[in-house]
């Protein structure tokens, strides 16, 4: 069994920068993919990043492009979010979550992934 911590969150002003940490903790993780996606209230979680845990293939949402980057320390079995120039809408529970079971799908779906992390809130202040 593998939990995810996510950690990071909190408050910062638009415009701002921030990093999520995603941790994995009980059986070393051997899978294909992390993802981060998030929830904002009343709507739909939707997809944020992912990357590949063997090449490091990434992708990511349009609205977070050239923004948002993902990462990973494999030794660590750590995946990282680095969120720049930050907006409003940005605001949302951010979740971590990983592929455990299925290689080389686009890793932007929630049904893609097993295992999720229980969120960490984040804030962008106008």
């Amino acid at each position: 069994q593998v939990q995810l911590v996510e950690s990071g969150g909190g408050l910062v002003q638009a415009g701002g920068s921030l990093r999520l940490t995603c941790a994995t903790s009980g059986r070393t993780f051997s899978g294909y993919a992390m993802g981060w996606f998030r929830q904002a209230p009343g709507k739909e979680r939707e997809f944020v990043a992912a990357i590949s845990w063997d090449d490091g293939r990434t992708s990511s949402a349009d609205s977070v492009k050239g923004r948002f980057t993902v990462s990973r320390d494999n030794a660590k079995s750590t995946m990282y979010l680095q969120m720049n120039s930050l907006k409003p809408e940005d605001t949302a529970v951010y979740y971590c979550a990983a592929n455990s079971f299925s290689k080389g799908g686009s890793y932007s779906f929630d049904y893609e992934y097993d295992y999720w992390g229980q969120g960490t809130q984040f804030t962008v202040s106008s």
